[in-house]
């Protein structure tokens, strides 16, 4: 299988600068966050919206790429699952998928939230969400 890149296209700055203070996922209790696009990716911002609702993909930089099971939300209680079943950021390609609302645009800066993403993650794509019966 040949190997390809990835560049972040933007990082995220947020108050969360741990994996210690960052929840599971957004909706339980995550702060809003900014994220800091490129220069030479700014035209692909001309039509975010706020209020708008995206699908935000990140790379989970500080995650442990060597792990395939997990007991699923780190629940000693819980059997062992093989990743690709989990949401576990600790997978072979630590790709994060996080449904957030645009809150503000400023320029190169996008605020969304709420975000669970501790500061410096970088951001690889953003797309709008799509709800069924959308065209």
């Amino acid at each position: 299988m040949a190997d390809f890149q990835l560049r972040p296209i933007a990082r995220v700055q947020s108050t969360l600068d741990s994996l210690d203070s960052a929840p599971k996922q957004g909706e339980e209790g995550a702060p809003s966050a900014w994220l800091v696009f490129e220069p030479e990716v700014a035209e692909g911002l001309a039509d975010l919206r706020t209020g708008q609702q995206v699908l935000l993909f990140t790379w989970l930089h500080l995650a442990d790429r060597s792990v395939l099971s997990v007991r699923p939300r780190s629940d000693p209680s819980r059997p062992p699952a093989g990743v690709f079943s989990t949401r576990s950021p600790a997978r072979p390609n630590p790709i994060g998928l996080h449904r957030v609302e645009v809150l503000e645009i400023d320029g190169l800066r996008v605020r969304v939230g709420p975000l669970e993403a501790v500061d410096g993650t970088p951001v690889i794509d953003v797309k709008p969400a799509r709800s069924p019966g959308d065209g």
